[in-house]
């Protein structure tokens, strides 16, 4: 069972930006591939960014390439987006997840969900 607390969302100004954190619980997370999901107003949940177990893999969605950065700390059971040139369509609630392996995570096919942690750009 592994549990997740994201943190670190808020409201900033286009051109800056955030580092979310996602707290996880449970011996078994450093059996787990992460990734963060986000969901805009009216819009379905979409992929932003994944790393792998021994974070030597990662994947990141087109529209965040070169401005997001996913990380983990296995010792501290944790995980990390830091996002930089935000903008405001990168406006929504932004989820951690955990799944099995890289691919099935990056699909949403994921064993745990947190609640959730908002992100507001404005222009």
């Amino acid at each position: 069972q592994v549990q997740l607390v994201e943190s670190g969302g808020g409201l900033v100004q286009a051109g800056g930006s955030l580092r979310l954190s996602c707290a996880a619980s449970g011996r078994t997370f450093p059996y787990y591939a992460l990734a963060w999901f986000r969901r805009a107003p009216g819009k379905e949940r979409e992929f932003v960014a994944a790393i792998s177990q021994s974070a030597g893999g990662t994947s990141y969605a087109d529209s965040v390439k070169g401005r997001f950065t996913i990380s983990r700390d296995n010792a501290k059971t944790a995980v990390y987006l830091q996002m930089n040139s935000l903008k405001p369509e990168d406006t929504a609630v932004y989820y951690c997840a955990a799944g099995q392996s890289l691919v099935t995570t990056v699909n949403g096919d994921c064993d745990y969900w947190g609640q959730g942690t908002q992100v507001t750009v404005s222009s």
